[in-house]
């Protein structure tokens, strides 16, 4: 077992025996960062890790079913499937279900003897074609991960993903092309662990793994990870399994909570979140595995130099001699270092090969790095504790973490950086190698929190990579293990809550480590992926631990290419149904004209075409004769680009929404929104659209278009009914000033269709407008649903710019609002007159509203109207 020998080397897309994005190899020189290791003191900043984006993992809502592409699987009468059984009873609902479509079910049942499993699925193979296959073992329950011993953990692993892998590699001819599935199915909690609860149950993630990098490697078939909701049905299981065989060729990971589908997407967020961060000091306590891996040792390198605290430095590379000739050759002259092993195999009776020579330097440069990690803490002040130890031998890793709570009684940074990479495609790699690759990764974290029971941590850091984030071909051991230890950190928010879980999918590293030799840049090139530098790197650790208390997953890397492509160009959707959808409607839906697509990283995307000489909202809301879209419609659009696919949901809210730029309509010619939503969990059964409208222009045929962001907001959707309050009734204290309508439409531009203001009554913070009546169409169609009742927010909008010009003598437009509820239509109001009561607050800094009917009941509630001063004055 040489678990030392290729700490994290990886091999991309290609790849046997390369290395590949995530990799974490021996650096290839005596230098880090451009200066000698161990004379290293320059502190980078920081902010240099805030050069390359900090993207997160987030579920993201998923288009029903219903209106989502067919997969090129049938499911019909004749077709042979294999069944991998759980023990919760999907399994046997899915058998009830395969059947009625006349599915031939192969059933496989747990516990199951390796060669009774291989002899079995060879036998079926000899019979005839497979269509598919359901993995189902991930569903059953499983302990706490430090309620389980080692060995518990790897019978399961071996049932879940070991067994996987074992039936996959058997079946990989079977399983390659159009029409042919695998779907696997996990408890992970239905959003695949990325919901606040964290997942339920972590070891599907091994299973989440290698379902990703299957898809990598046979992208023609149809793969998916079913995530779902610790429960106790099997009916509506059994039939999303079967459903998701048969629609949605864009999403692999997909899971269900509350009965609503989603996806994973990615999400830029700061790293600073408004909470103290971790002060790393000489009292730091570290436990670092896999420490003599180059990149790992640079980090070391980095968190010595910030802190000068303890470091218990952890891998398999026996305890460095400073006074070996061979590692001095190394840092010197390595083309002498290389001349010298040959002679040295001459002696001994061997015939030297470039292949033992350069065995025997990666153990060389593998003690080098030990070497200057070791070097590094001592330079920097810190105390360094190396030991050699195989992260395979639970025992022994115990025995450091008893070491450490003998010595101490906690750890501040547990980092997991331990393991190996063996790239080589599923069919030819041998179940050795994947549970070589597998066990290292995921028994030593494993071994490592069993240890630390009853200990406090700080933070745990653990060493993913993006081959775990997305699958990779030819690493399917690698991707299960690197999404296991996503999983298990995130079921941490259950089992220990106090420690701080950190996970980092790493791309691929430039300037240090194996994957700058070689054709892998230019590999990765090829593949629009960035190498990561390593001054963005190396100080991104150090940003987690001490920029606030975020926990989770993070993807560090530049451009993602074909890591983030879309496995469907629409995303899996059938826009011909929605389109058809949307003609049905007996309300149309005035803002939503295009659907262009749902994709995965982008979300739902519509264009929406509009005619200032068709729409009166347009030709009504003109200053200086160039029609401007209103706010309200933008916020009219994003209510029904959110609501859009989400059956079942209505508007609750709108907020923080923001007016970036007006939207013009030069020259009184049509133009084009470009609107966008990617919807995400809210709590509570709630979902969270973040929206954008844009305009994209093109100058000059030669030139480039140009993109232009006018609105964003939030957009709450909920199932639970309409609040409907009632207030008393909207009154103002004697002496008010009375604005009439010829007024306030001498000094706004507004036509018809938005004079809605009949008068204000103003009396110190506060104004009472009333609204017109008999108020012309605002729109074409004149029957257009309006989900946020537009005109009755610019009621209010209207009314506060009343209080301003009043006040101020200013004119303004709308900058931001804070939220808006509709509770009540207005076309209840049944004609009676509709009252908004305005209240400047902080002397007009922002203002409140309510709209209400003489008897109080509340149409709309508005709060946190923030306005932007136009030039010049106005009076009324």
């Amino acid at each position: 077992m040489r678990q030392a020998a290729r700490s994290q080397e990886a091999g991309f897309t290609t790849g046997r025996l390369e290395s590949a994005p995530g990799s974490i190899s021996p650096v290839p020189s005596e230098r880090h960062n451009g200066i000698p290791h161990a004379a290293a003191r320059e502190l980078r900043s920081v902010a240099d890790a805030d050069k390359a984006p900090r993207r997160v993992p987030i579920p993201a809502l998923r288009p029903p079913l219903e209106l989502c592409k067919p997969t090129n699987v049938t499911l019909a009468a004749g077709d042979r499937v294999i069944v991998m059984m759980d023990q919760a009873g999907i399994g046997k609902a899915l058998l009830n279900r395969l059947e009625k479509r006349g599915v031939t079910a192969l059933v496989l049942e747990q516990p199951i003897a390796l060669d009774t499993l291989q002899t079995q699925i060879s036998a079926w193979l000899g019979d005839g074609p497979i269509t598919g296959i359901y993995w189902l073992p991930a569903l059953d329950n499983e302990p706490r991960i430090e309620e389980m011993t080692l060995e518990q953990f790897r019978e399961r692993n071996q049932v879940r993903v070991k067994n996987l892998a074992i039936t996959m590699r058997l079946l990989y001819q079977a399983i390659s092309g159009p029409g042919t599935f695998l779907i696997s199915a996990t408890r992970l909690g239905g959003l695949h662990g990325y919901g606040p609860e964290g997942a339920s149950t972590p070891l599907g993630g091994a299973v989440t793994g290698f379902t990703k990098a299957y898809k990598r490697e046979r992208p023609e078939v149809i793969v998916k990870a079913v995530d779902f909701e610790l429960s106790r049905k099997t009916a509506e299981p059994a039939d999303a399994l079967i459903a998701e065989t048969l629609a949605d060729p864009g999403v692999v990971e997909v899971g269900y909570q509350a009965g609503t589908r989603f996806g994973i997407t990615l999400e830029e967020q700061p790293a600073a979140d408004g909470q103290p961060g971790m002060v790393l000091n000489q009292q730091t306590v570290f436990v670092v595995s896999g420490a003599a891996g180059g990149i790992t040792s640079a980090i070391v390198e980095d968190l010595a130099s910030a802190s000068g605290g303890i470091f218990y430095l952890l891998d398999l590379t026996p305890v460095p001699d400073p006074a070996d000739p061979n590692l001095a050759l190394f840092r010197s002259d390595k083309e002498a270092l290389k001349r010298k092993l040959i002679e040295d195999l001459k002696a001994a009776g061997e015939k030297p090969t470039p292949v033992m020579v350069d065995r025997r330097i990666a153990g060389i440069e593998r003690s080098d790095a030990a070497l200057r990690a070791i070097e590094a803490v001592r330079a920097a002040g810190g105390t360094p504790n190396y030991r050699s130890v195989n992260l395979l031998d639970g025992s022994a890793v115990a025995a450091v973490v008893e070491e450490v709570r003998q010595q101490h009684g906690h750890i501040d940074v547990l980092l997991h950086a331990g393991g190996i990479e063996i790239s080589k495609p599923l069919d030819v790699k041998e179940q050795r190698e994947f549970d070589m690759v597998f066990d290292i990764k995921a028994d030593g974290f494993f071994s490592l929190l069993k240890a630390a029971q009853g200990m406090p941590i700080g933070a745990t850091v653990a060493f993913s990579s993006v081959a775990g984030r997305f699958g990779n071909a030819a690493q399917t051991d690698y991707s299960s293990a690197n999404d296991l230890l996503c999983k298990i950190t995130s079921s941490m928010r259950i089992w220990r809550p106090e420690t701080r879980g950190i996970v980092i999918d790493w791309t691929a590293w430039g300037g240090i480590g194996m994957a700058t030799r070689g054709s892998i840049p230019k590999i990765m090139e090829m593949a629009g992926i960035d190498m990561l530098p390593p001054e963005i790197g190396l100080p991104t650790i150090r940003r987690e631990l001490t920029a606030g208390g975020r926990r989770g997953e993070l993807v560090v890397g530049q451009r993602l290419g074909v890591l983030v492509a879309e496995f469907d160009p629409d995303g899996g959707l059938d826009l011909a149904k929605v389109q058809q959808a949307l003609a049905e409607r007996q309300q149309p839906l005035l803002m939503v004209g295009k659907v262009s697509s749902c994709r995965l990283y982008g979300g739902l995307e519509v264009e929406t075409t509009l005619d200032p000489h068709q729409q009166p909202f347009l030709f009504d809301h003109q200053i200086d004769g160039v029609p401007l879209l209103p706010g309200v419609m933008g916020t009219e659009a994003f209510a029904e680009l959110a609501s859009l696919l989400a059956p079942g949901y209505q508007v609750a809210e709108i907020r923080n929404e923001q007016f970036h730029s007006p939207f013009k309509f030069h020259r009184q010619q049509p133009r084009t929104l470009y609107l966008s939503a990617t919807i995400i969990p809210g709590g509570q059964g709630e979902l969270l659209a973040r929206c954008q409208l844009h305009s994209v222009t093109q100058p000059r045929p030669e030139l480039p278009p140009t993109r232009a962001l006018h609105f964003t907001s939030e957009v709450r959707l909920t199932r639970e009914p309409r609040d409907l309050p009632v207030v008393a009734s909207p009154k103002l204290p004697s002496g008010t000033q009375i604005i009439a309508k010829e007024a306030i439409y001498r000094i706004y531009f507004h036509g018809p269709a938005y004079q809605v203001l009949e008068q204000v009554a103003l009396a110190g913070d506060q104004a009472l407008g009333l609204m017109s009546n008999a108020l012309p169409p605002n729109s074409s169609p004149a029957e257009a649903i309006a989900l946020i009742e537009p005109r009755l927010v610019e009621f209010c909008f209207q009314t506060a710019g009343i209080w301003e010009v009043a006040n101020t003598q200013r004119m303004a437009l709308p900058l931001a609002l804070g939220s808006v509820r509709v509770y009540r239509p207005a076309t209840q109001a049944n004609g009676a007159r509709l009252y908004c009561l305005v209240t400047a607050v902080d002397n007009g800094a922002s203002f409140d509203a309510l709209v209400v009917d003489q008897s109080g009941q509340v149409y709309v509630e508005l709060c946190g109207y923030r306005t932007v001063q136009l030039p010049g004055t106005a009076t009324l």
